[in-house]
């Protein structure tokens, strides 16, 4: 398993902390910013080479950022070349419909014969209203046509993502949406709730009273509301924000829950390989380059990770993980439920409190 971070973007959405860079079309320094990002991680890859073959028990490749999409094709191509592995099982890009609509129809042509398989593309929402106060780059009609685009080229794995429980989003505007993007038929869907991330646009206009979290009972709704009509659309809800129509669950987000050994690569990425996990610092704004850590963790804290990943999914734990008096506990409460004769659990109409439900049995 493979991750790579790319950290551009052509602008900031207000509620997005993850790190990032802005790289402007047509800007003089843009050849040096990506010709140091891309030279600093091919260093990281042939240095990691080791660990690289290591993770492949799953051979998966996904390039996430940032907004990968911002990338040339000669660039995606030599980060794709440099890495010591080929015949991804699974081969994502994140990508902005924006991108996909500007760029030359060879763009897509290119993307096919790097490998990709999978398209993973930020919509967020198809209410042009919601989309501008995102700050987002596109409108849903530039979405609905990134969309086709993609069909057109071949793509036939692809994963929307959208966004709820903020932004004036009510259960109309939500229903809208919802409808659009059940007519498309993606292969695969996630949905994340808004939360207010430290450092983001968003926190600062909460701090100067410009907006008001949506509250917990309004999203409880609108999520709801996702899972009853994904539900009727016939996909299945396999982790807490993950819908998918038969056979086309994310390999590589899915290994993640299961805790499979991964190699991050690029800055801010993470990894893990048995008991280590590392993390790479941000891009240096002098040289391009970026620096890593790494802590080995202990039984008890593996342990826990093992729950709190497996209780994301539908597949729930293996029961003996947890303290038996917790589990009974949980499960005579309803916020557990058994799987089969030696799992456990929580219930989908329990989903959206999880992380109480997680920490009372860790």
């Amino acid at each position: 398993m493979i991750y790579v971070h790319v950290p551009f973007c052509r602008s900031f959405c207000t509620y997005c902390d993850f790190y990032s860079v802005i790289l402007c079309r047509g800007r003089s320094q843009t050849p040096s910013k990506l010709e140091a990002y891309v030279s600093a991680l091919e260093n990281e890859i042939a240095s990691r080479r080791s660990q690289i073959l290591s993770t492949l028990e799953l051979n998966t490749l996904y390039i996430g950022g940032g907004t990968p999409s911002v990338l040339p094709p000669s660039i995606l191509e030599r980060i794709v070349r440099a890495l010591p592995s080929s015949d991804y099982r699974e081969f994502t890009l994140e990508v902005n419909p924006d991108d996909i609509v500007h760029s030359p129809q060879a763009y897509l042509r290119s993307l096919k014969a790097l490998g990709v398989n999978r398209i993973s593309m930020g919509v967020q929402s198809f209410d042009d209203g919601v989309l501008k106060k995102m700050n987002r780059r596109h409108d849903s009609a530039l979405a609905l046509k990134a969309f086709s685009l993609l069909r057109s080229a071949g793509f036939d794995n692809i994963s929307l993502d959208l966004i709820f429980g903020g932004f004036d989003i009510d259960s109309q505007i939500l229903a809208s949406t919802l409808r659009t993007i059940v007519e498309l038929r993606p292969e695969h869907i996630s949905a994340y709730q808004l939360s207010i991330e430290e450092g983001s646009i968003l926190a600062r206009m909460c701090e100067k009273g410009q907006y008001r979290e949506c509250p917990d009972e309004l999203c409880a709704e609108q999520y709801n509301q996702i899972c009853t009509c994904l539900a009727e659309a016939g996909y299945e809800h396999y982790e807490i924000s993950s819908w998918a129509l038969d056979s086309k669950r994310s390999q590589h987000n899915s290994a993640y829950w299961s805790r499979l050994p991964y190699v991050g690569l690029g800055p801010g990425a993470h990894s893990l390989i048995g008991n280590c996990r590392s993390w790479n610092s941000e891009m240096s704004p002098s040289d391009g380059l970026w620096t890593s850590e790494a802590e080995t963790l202990s039984p008890a804290q593996i342990r826990e990770e093992l729950i709190m990943l497996a209780l994301r999914t539908c597949e729930g734990v293996e029961q003996d993980l947890l303290d038996s008096s917790l589990a009974c506990k949980a499960l005579s409460e309803g916020l557990l439920e058994r799987v089969g004769s030696s799992r456990v659990r929580i219930p989908e109409s329990r989903f959206f409190v999880s992380d109480s439900i997680i920490s009372s049995l860790i």
